[in-house]
This record gives C-alpha cells, sequence and structure tokens, in this order.
C-alpha cells in the first residue's frame, strides 16, 4: 500500500530489485515486479484495512502471498532464502510480498498468507520495509546463487 514518489528511496528500491532480476534469472525466479495502490480514504482504521485487503486480493489472484507485519516471525536472511527456494521448488509459480499502509494490514487477510514474517519488533514506514525487501530479495538470490555479496 502506498506510493513511492520520485527520489532516493524509489532509486534505491530499483537498484536492488534490478540485481536481483539480475541474480534470479539463472535460477528460475523472475519478476520482482512492485504493485503500488493508493491507500484507502475510509475514515475509520479498521475500514481502511479491509478496503486495502480487498484491492490487494483482487490482483493476487492465484498467488502465494508473504504478509509483512510486526507481529509476524522474524527470519535471518538464510531463513528467508529457504523459504523462497522451498516455495519455488514446490512449484509456486508466484510469489508476492504484501506491505500494508499506515493503519498495517487487515487481520483477516493475513490469516490468508502463506508466511507472516516481520523485519524486527519495530514499525517501519512503507518506504523502508520496501527498501529492506529489495535488498532481502536481491540478498536471497545471491545466497541462492553463491554469489558472494551475503558475509554474514
Amino acid at each position: 500500500m502506498g506510493r513511492l514518489k520520485e527520489g532516493p528511496e524509489r532509486e534505491l528500491v530499483n537498484r536492488y530489485l534490478t540485481r536481483a532480476r539480475d541474480q534470479g534469472r539463472g535460477l528460475a525466479v523472475t519478476g520482482f515486479d512492485v504493485v503500488e495502490f493508493a491507500e484507502s480514504r475510509a475514515t475509520r482504521p479498521q475500514d481502511r484495512k479491509i478496503e486495502e485487503a480487498h484491492m490487494i486480493r483482487q490482483r493476487l489472484s492465484d498467488s502465494v502471498f508473504v504478509a509483512l507485519d510486526a507481529k509476524g516471525q522474524v527470519l535471518d536472511s538464510e531463513a528467508m532464502t529457504k523459504k523462497i527456494q522451498v516455495l519455488r521448488d514446490n512449484g509456486s509459480r508466484s510469489l508476492s510480498f504484501v506491505i500494508g499502509g499506515a493503519d498495517g494490514l487487515d487481520p483477516d487477510f493475513v490469516k490468508e498468507a502463506q508466511s507472516v514474517i516481520a523485519f524486527g519488533a519495530v514499525t517501519l514506514p512503507h518506504q523502508l520495509a520496501r527498501i529492506i525487501l529489495a535488498e532481502q530479495l536481491y540478498r536471497s538470490m545471491t545466497l541462492m546463487s553463491g554469489h558472494p555479496y551475503h558475509r554474514a
């Protein structure tokens, strides 16, 4: 949810996603598309979350999705990579990562997710969450391909 304005945040996301795309080609991992939705203008937070979940559901169709939520499981980079590999190897044709709006994601929508992950206990604005996700996707591709980027 939400749109990134032109500027350094968008450039950083694009840089990591381009790198992920390049690394992913030889790994049968493609795509790395960003779909942005305008945040709901409903008055009540719960109504906004429900409306936003509806918009996302329509776009996901049959895609497996991972919800990013502060209450989710905190994974290190290797565990996130393993999760992506398992989904790929089990035949998932499409994997989406969903970042909620300012109010977060609708709890019923989160229950539909294949997995729920968090980037720690802090609450992040969607711009930073998107940058971190893009970098972690790139890192996952480098781990899967044996590239030396990951040095932990």
